[in-house]
């Protein structure tokens, strides 16, 4: 009987870590896509959870095509040692990141390496209004220092700064292409941020600042006209918020509580 015992539990365990050793990237995809409440997944997942590559799309529903959310395909090496709380995860994609990204810690404390992101101009519109309507269109890059992060609880706290660069933005609703290129920076502070808007060039002129706090955005800010485009961008003004008096200059506010 003792004898029959330590074999089964040695066909268990052989069977738990072929199971590990050959968890299919596949699953990996459904598991993403649960916890992103079905918004996201992984399309194509090839390889396995340790060593894999996939694309990272917008979950389609039924039997329907993934739609990719950014360029190029992801490929990820997952150290074997996270099964005893030591992360170490590298996450590599020519077309969409500058260079290979590292992720690295333990069970709730992490860095991650400094890189750039390349982003579709067009996603601004599933943030809603007022982007939903201006449908903007250009390219854009997320950059960030080397990122601390750690979770208490159930908050997420980051350590570092990242900077959204937004090149040529246009516009469906303005014939001038481009309307100009524009800079947000953010200053992590554990679950607290401070952002900073500035334009580049171009004719629209875009700045503020403001917080986010927990989750909570608060922003403060201005758009106006160069000179000589104040007749040609007044429409487009005009969907962005409430003309006011600054400095005996007419602007638009932007205000976001």
């Amino acid at each position: 009987m003792k004898r029959l015992v330590l074999w089964l539990l040695a066909v268990v365990g052989s069977v738990l870590a072929t199971v590990l050793v050959c968890f299919p990237a596949s699953w990996v995809a459904q598991l993403v896509e649960e916890q992103s409440g079905g918004r996201l997944t992984l399309g194509d997942a090839q390889g396995t959870l340790w060593r894999g590559s996939a694309f990272l799309g917008g979950a389609a529903s039924g039997k329907g095509a993934v739609t990719p959310l950014l360029p190029g395909r992801f490929s990820w090496k997952i150290s074997p040692l996270v099964l005893f709380g030591s992360v170490d995860l590298v996450l590599e994609n020519p077309e969409a990141l500058s260079q290979p990204v590292n992720f690295r810690g333990g069970w709730k404390q992490w860095r991650l390496s400094p890189a750039a992101l390349n982003l579709p101009a067009d996603g601004l519109a599933g943030l809603g209004a007022p982007l939903n309507t201006l449908a903007p269109s250009g390219q854009m890059r997320l950059s960030w220092t080397a990122l601390e992060l750690a979770l208490n609880g159930q908050q997420l706290a980051v350590n570092g700064r990242t900077t959204l660069e937004m090149q040529d933005m246009s516009s469906r609703l303005s014939p001038i292409r481009p309307l100009g290129s524009y800079q947000l920076a953010l200053d992590w502070q554990g679950q607290n941020a401070g952002l900073a808007l500035s334009s580049v060039k171009g004719p629209l002129l875009l700045s503020g600042s403001g917080s986010l706090n927990q989750g909570r955005l608060q922003f403060s800010g201005q758009a106006e006209a160069a000179g000589g485009y104040e007749e040609t961008l007044g429409n487009l003004l005009n969907l962005l918020g409430q003309r006011r008096m600054v400095g005996g200059k007419n602007i638009i506010a932007l205000e976001f509580r």
